[in-house]
């Protein structure tokens, strides 16, 4: 259970609230939050409990004891990042293949909220639970780049951008086969499968508007390596326009089940991201390389 201990040592802080000086302090916990701490008599001054509108003095000493996870049902946990940007606002970093962005549906652990939570505490208060500072997601066997907002003024901006689709994503896929141009893109609408309502489909009851763009960057004896820029965000919108269309990406077991090949894993990785800074409003881009695994599976196409 975390334990924090402070000295109010600063004019700035006389007079001030006992819940007011610790939101500021620990940015992890919610202010109604840490009211439930000083209610269950967790937060001490000077030795003492204290309610939560007890005003403080310079040399008091204010101590803490608080569990994340009753609250929240969330834990940090010490999973390596591999972090690109990170500034007051933004948090730009690389998701590897198998990690669940974040809790839900039974998964409640080693997700990427959960190594975000470690290293970034205070991402607890942006955004909504259980998914804090989260703006977008990738699938969870896709690599590459995401953003994440650090405070609640960028979680704002980019749920517009995204919202507005001002930001620019684009993916490297490799696919089955050899599409007959060069660039185009599938507008196909997409909803839940029919039947399987686990997998969406260009076949639904409920179509939602998709767009796609794709251009042939490399081309294979029976695979063709694609730039990829979804212009909505569908869920699995690529892997299903791409099934739809007779190529699908290789490596999916879920969209392409009736073709295998020696790839690792789902060939589909996350290059590049531009937006705009939530703080400056300059435009920003960051990009991935492709990983290791997927580099020496394609350089094996080629030998």
């Amino acid at each position: 259970m975390p334990f924090k201990s402070f000295t109010v040592d600063s004019a700035e802080h006389e007079s001030l609230r006992l819940d007011v000086f610790l939101a500021a302090e620990i940015k992890a916990l919610t202010r109604s939050r840490i009211r439930k701490i000083i209610d269950g008599e967790g937060v001490s001054v000077n030795g003492i409990p204290q309610k939560a509108s007890c005003r403080l003095r310079p040399g008091d000493r204010v101590e803490i004891r608080y569990s994340l996870d009753k609250e929240h049902g969330l834990l940090p946990e010490p999973i390596p990042l591999n972090v690109y940007h990170e500034d007051a606002h933004l948090i730009v970093l690389e998701k590897p293949a198998g990690m669940v962005v974040h809790p839900g549906a039974g998964v409640s652990h080693g997700t990427l909220v959960n190594a975000l939570l470690h290293r970034f505490p205070e991402i607890l208060q942006v955004g909504p639970e259980p998914r804090p500072g989260i703006v977008h997601r990738l699938d969870k066997e896709t690599s590459g780049i995401m953003v994440a907002a650090r405070s609640n003024e960028a979680y704002s901006s980019l749920q517009g951008q995204f919202k507005n689709r001002e930001v620019d994503k684009t993916y490297l896929g490799l696919v089955w086969g050899k599409l007959a141009r060069e660039e185009g893109k599938f507008d196909w609408a997409i909803g839940r499968h029919a039947k399987h309502g686990h997998r969406f489909s260009v076949r639904t009851k409920k179509p939602r508007s998709a767009e796609t763009l794709y251009s042939v960057k490399r081309r294979f004896r029976e695979f063709s390596l694609l730039e990829i820029r979804p212009v909505t965000g569908r869920t699995h919108q690529i892997r299903v326009h791409l099934a739809a269309s007779g190529h699908p990406v290789v490596g999916d077991t879920r969209y392409g089940r009736r073709r295998k090949s020696n790839c690792p894993r789902l060939f589909l990785h996350a290059v590049r991201i531009a937006l705009r800074h939530p703080e400056t409003s300059a435009r920003v881009e960051f990009s991935s390389p492709l990983p290791p695994d997927l580099e020496n599976f394609m350089n094996s196409l080629a030998s």
